[in-house]
């Protein structure tokens, strides 16, 4: 795990400069404090900085070269399958210098070209530049799990790891996007290739691009395709526990130290007890979690799991003022502002987790891939809720609901609405009432909601599937690597630790999309053929218990310790002159939740994360971040 910068001024011609590319490379220093490498050739450019998994030697130092000379990488990832892709090199007459997977890499693409993506198993954001054609090759792993950012300038294209190392070569300060700041709100983060600043863009997951001196030519080498299969549930439990099984296996390849992130919840124990099956002894597992009651400490659960499987297991409890004193590193480590609140508590045992180890597995991806959010059972029910004659329903059937109140005035708002304008994302937020926020000028701004429009294209793919298996590719694409795996990548490497994630295995993920929907959620149990699966390796207690996943009590944080702080910020001049907002409705959330009179939680934290964001990157603060933890190995 490591982070690559690069520039390719393939338009002026213009030199490469030194000092450009060693700014970008201190910009990414927590990614990578093992060693740096630089190379410049006339307009390129490349920059790594290295945090030593495989080959701890300085032979494994990065920018790499082929023994001819002609190509140069950058890399950052892992490929789990290089010792298999090596042997078979090696049968075809080549020869290693090193014991890395990078090298895997070049001398494949050397041999195959663009082609060897589809032999790739792993994660990976990377840069091949040709010499001999001038050519520059960027490519970024199926599922998006390692970020890879880009942007065009009148000299050429410059691309990072993050997006901070961008600035370091740009002529201008980072702008706002404003016509993505209405995605921000609906979801709490920017899907698709878009970010919240003007000019930069991600590669997306499953693409690659060649840039050359006509300009960057882009190119999709993988798709997700659900496409249910008519298996029965034995056969379903078979192969999905068999890839999972050989995705621990091939993740576990590492030349450090390694452990487990541990919730104790389904996934996270599977990964756990497949590694004990596999005779891994002195597991290292690691748990958070806040003093705010039951709901918001799984250690019960996790000492439970690490008990069974003799772990030696860790804890770390986060205190409301370490909360609130990370936020600020927490918005410069990001990059874009991602209103996922774990991601502190993620922080904080990444880095209870590099006091032992430098690689850490957890469970990430399970939910999408197997159907694991209730909400997937409420869309689903709502669908079925459509087929029902539209007389019957507006006129007697959701009447009767709204008399109930609370939910069943939301759900007979979404009934009325198709699929793809109802369900954007895990982390949906109504329409109605994130436009109420709106000052008017803003709304005009949107001419409604930029979801749908953003999203369409993954509606469009799914046409005529099942509702679920809709649902499940929409956050494939858009929710697990613009929020999820932007999260687990950021805040993992934000203290030198390299995450992994064997739900992801690209094998499991497109297996995920044969299941038959019937076998995602049977009656009302989620995920339902991962637990029948699981059943021989883990108790009942853990398989069918509800859904954590290190929980952040910020309802509770925000009426008590960190009131003063969301009043603060969200009622200063300078959150009210941005101009986007509506003073007095945010002061209405604001003294509504501070009451306990009605929970905004979600939308406060939104609107926190967003002006910290202002104020870190458009207004040019910074943020105080801890340096890079030393590293005892290589």
């Amino acid at each position: 795990m490591c982070g690559i910068a690069g520039i390719y001024n393939f338009r002026s011609g213009r030199p490469a400069a030194p000092s450009e590319l060693r700014a970008m490379g201190a910009s990414l220093a927590h990614r990578g404090p093992d060693d740096e490498g630089y190379f410049e050739e006339g307009p390129l450019g490349l920059a790594h900085k290295r945090l030593t998994i495989l080959d701890t030697s300085r032979r494994g130092r990065q920018p790499m070269f082929t023994e001819d000379g002609q190509l140069a990488i950058t890399f950052n990832g892992e490929v789990y399958n290089f010792l298999e892709l090596r042997a078979d090199l090696e049968a075809k007459g080549h020869t290693f210098q090193t014991q890395t997977d990078t090298e895997v890499i070049l001398r494949l693409y050397q041999v195959e070209g663009e082609a060897m993506l589809s032999r790739l198993n792993g994660m990976f954001a990377f840069a091949i530049w040709d010499r001999r054609t001038k050519c520059l090759f960027i490519a970024r792993d199926r599922l998006g799990i390692k970020p890879l950012y880009y942007t065009l300038s009148a000299d050429g294209i410059a691309f990072a790891s993050e997006i901070k190392a961008l600035f370091a070569v740009s002529p201008e300060p980072p702008k706002v996007n404003l016509e993505m700041l209405d995605a921000y709100m609906s979801v709490g983060y920017v899907p698709t290739e878009r970010t919240l600043f003007q000019g930069i863009e991600k590669l997306q997951p499953g693409w690659c691009m060649t840039v050359g001196r006509e300009g960057p030519r882009l190119r999709q080498y993988w798709d997700l395709a659900p496409s249910p299969e008519e298996m029965s549930e034995e056969e379903c439990v078979r192969r999905s526990i068999g890839l999972l099984r050989d995705s621990v296996r091939l993740q576990l390849r590492s030349d450090v130290p390694l452990g487990v992130f541990l919730s104790g919840g389904v996934d996270s124990s599977a990964v756990v007890a497949l590694m004990h099956e596999m005779g891994i002894r002195d597991i290292r597992t690691f748990t958070v979690a806040y003093d705010f009651g039951p709901e918001f400490d799984e250690t019960r659960y996790a000492r439970q799991v690490a008990q069974k499987f003799g772990t030696i297991h860790r804890e770390i409890f986060v205190k409301p003022e370490e909360f609130r004193d990370f936020i600020p590193s927490l918005v410069w480590h990001m990059d874009e502002p991602v209103t996922e609140s774990a991601a502190i508590s993620l922080y904080f045992v990444s880095k209870l987790a590099r006091e032992d180890v430098v690689v850490v597995l957890s469970g990430e991806g399970s939910d999408e891939v197997f159907g694991g959010y209730p909400i997937y059972k409420y869309m689903a029910a709502l669908e079925r809720y459509r087929t029902l004659p539209s007389g019957l329903r507006q006129g007697m059937i959701n009447p009767l609901l709204n008399r109930l109140g609370g939910k069943w005035n939301k759900y007979t708002e979404l009934s009325n609405q198709p699929l793809a304008r109802r369900y954007t994302g895990v982390s949906f937020y109504e329409t109605p009432a994130k436009d109420a926020l709106y000052r008017p000028e803003v709304k005009n701004l949107f001419n409604g909601s930029a979801m749908p429009g953003l999203i369409g294209r993954y509606y469009d793919k799914t046409e005529g599937l099942d509702p679920l298996l809709r649902m499940m590719y929409l956050d494939v694409k858009s929710w697990l690597p613009d929020d999820l795996l932007i999260k687990a990548d950021k805040m993992t490497m934000a203290t030198s630790v390299e995450l992994r994630v064997p739900f992801l295995d690209h094998r499991v993920v497109e297996l995920g999309g044969r299941i038959p929907p019937r076998f995602r959620i049977k009656g009302w149990e989620t995920k339902y053929i991962l637990k029948k699966a699981l059943e021989p390796y883990l108790p009942k207690e853990i398989l069918y218990r509800g859904k954590m996943g290190f929980p952040t009590p910020l309802a509770h944080m925000f009426q008590g310790d960190l009131r003063g702080y969301v009043a603060e910020v969200l009622d200063s001049d300078r959150f009210h002159d941005r101009g986007y907002f509506r003073p007095e409705a945010v002061r209405t959330l604001v003294r509504e939740h501070a009451a306990g009179e009605r929970d905004h939680h979600r939308v406060l934290w939104q609107l926190l994360v967003l002006e910290e964001w202002h104020r870190r990157f458009i207004d040019g603060e910074g943020a105080e971040v801890q340096q890079p933890l030393a590293v005892a190995h290589g």
